[in-house]
């Protein structure tokens, strides 16, 4: 079911509109941020059903950010979204829901997306 809200968290502008157009065609409402910390008021404030979250970023780090954002709301599942496969190995990486490496295809982060909702409706 669309129209679930995703916070879309990443320091380039570019990559925020075109993940926004993308993804409200699909029927998802958008929320956008450029760093860690926006992302954690963005969450107290628009309560996303899903974080879609950059790693590399100014002032906080994706990886940062997660455990601030599960201190938050641990029930917000989390995708995180680089171009940088070495993350993978990195222990708060684990944390997230999925990691999915930036592509100009969108359709492995668009049916990730979709299967990240899907999970947290079962177990709601």
């Amino acid at each position: 079911m669309a129209g679930e809200k995703i916070l879309i968290v990443d320091d380039e502008e570019n990559i925020r509109l075109l993940y926004e157009q993308e993804l409200s065609e699909e029927g998802y409402q958008i929320a956008l941020a450029g760093d860690g910390k926006e992302c954690l008021e963005m969450i107290k404030t628009e309560n996303p059903d899903l974080v879609l979250l950059d790693i590399r970023m100014p002032k906080m780090d994706g990886l940062e950010a997660i455990g601030k954002i599960i201190e938050l709301n641990k029930k917000i599942p989390i995708i995180l979204n680089t171009a940088y496969t070495t993350y993978k190995e990195d222990f708060m990486s684990w944390a997230a829901d999925a990691y999915v490496v930036k592509s100009y295809d969108l359709e492995e982060l668009k049916s990730t997306i979709k299967q990240v909702l899907e999970k947290k409706k079962l177990q709601q």
